[in-house]
């Protein structure tokens, strides 16, 4: 196990570096926040030319049939500029599915499309009181040689951009359907939602919604565990992205405390705030490597359950420990909205929320830990 990058990857972060920071910085981010879309498409349409969207997609569709590692340092890059772009959503939630799970229609119609920056697409995973996709209320009912659906999701990234949904939903046998959505079919309704960070969503709300035949992805047989594999990289790219935004608010913190004074000495040599400081690193390399191991055993083909759990974990508690520290270390500062580190705080705390949280995401690990006693006494 060599978590150490290749020079391959090490141009992929400077390429991705580069994009997102020349559409980086608090103004610019305020305005992108003010837009009607609430996304910054100049900055979603760079990323089509370099390739960075098509990284882990097959070579016929423009891609460059890399793995989840690569989606991975992408998406680390994003978070550390905080930038409104549905990569997650359009890659990892939609694409990645239909590359792995879809027909070859469905790939032909999408996956260029989204190498290009073409298209965003986007998969509703949340209902109420539910953060088991694999257990959706959201049913579909047979329709001639369709599906009508009816449901309720809620937090879908970039809904009011799509040109399709991925939709999981139970069927009347006992399956699970993933469906592709037309958000502008009969019977879907879409309200726009801000979320924390200032990220577009949508509720959308389904009666009797009609999707296509040639819209069904995979075989409803096998629905749980594609949704299961869509979840596992969706919680791996939320991950990476705290791994952005955290190691970004802590570099930010000892620029700051490096610079600022109080009582004729730079705060960053009172023991009181170095602790501090160490301790958010500490809970940044924790972060990263528990994402690294994850992502190395998918791209591996190997189990990976049980270090995807922990790398959630870790990104929940770790990235609000280390934003939490950001606020303090600033001061009066930290809470000054017109000041960048404010943003940090309001991602991580959005990310903490769309893992789950890291209370929840114990329990389970402890119920997981539980039962593998008790199966192996």
């Amino acid at each position: 196990m060599d978590f150490a990058f290749t020079e391959e990857q090490e141009a992929l972060r400077e390429l991705a570096r580069q994009i997102f920071g020349d559409h980086a910085g608090n103004e610019h981010l305020r305005e992108i926040e003010a837009s009607a879309d609430g996304v910054d498409v100049a900055l979603w349409r760079a990323l089509g030319p370099s390739n960075l969207l098509g990284l882990a997609l097959p070579l016929e569709f423009g891609g460059s049939a890399m793995g989840v590692s690569e989606v991975a340092i992408l998406l680390e890059e994003q978070g550390r500029a905080l930038a409104q772009v549905p990569v997650l959503a359009t890659v990892v939630q939609a694409a990645l599915p239909i590359a792995e799970f879809g027909s070859q229609a469905q790939r032909d119609r999408w996956l260029s499309r989204v190498a290009a920056a073409d298209v965003v697409l986007t998969a509703a995973l949340t209902e109420h009181a539910s953060f088991d996709p694999t257990k959706p209320r959201t049913t579909a009912e047979p329709d001639g040689d369709g599906w009508r659906l009816t449901g309720e999701k809620i937090c879908v990234p970039a809904a009011h951009l799509a040109e399709r949904i991925l939709v999981p939903a139970r069927t009347r046998d006992g399956g699970l359907g993933v469906f592709l959505l037309d958000p502008k079919a009969q019977g879907v309704s879409i309200e726009r939602e801000i979320a924390t960070n200032h990220e577009a969503q949508g509720r959308v709300r389904l009666e009797r919604a009609r999707v296509a035949p040639d819209d069904l992805l995979g075989d409803p047989s096998r629905g749980a565990g594609i949704v299961r594999w869509i979840a596992e990289r969706s919680t791996l790219g939320l991950c990476a992205l705290q791994l952005g935004v955290a190691e970004e608010a802590l570099r930010r913190t000892a620029e700051y405390t490096g610079v600022r004074k109080q009582f004729g000495r730079q705060i960053g040599a009172f023991q009181g705030v170095s602790l501090r400081a160490a301790d958010a690193y500490i809970d940044v390399e924790a972060i990263r490597t528990t994402l690294w191991q994850a992502a190395w055993r998918i791209d591996e083909g190997l189990a990976c359950e049980r270090e995807v759990a922990i790398a959630k974990w870790w990104a929940c508690r770790g990235g609000q420990r280390v934003v939490h520290t950001a606020q303090h270390l600033h001061g009066g500062t930290g809470a000054d909205v017109e000041y960048p580190i404010h943003r940090f705080f309001l991602w991580s705390k959005q990310l903490d929320l769309g893992l789950g949280g890291a209370s929840l995401q114990l329990a389970k690990i402890g119920e997981r830990v539980v039962a593998d006693a008790a199966a192996g006494a």
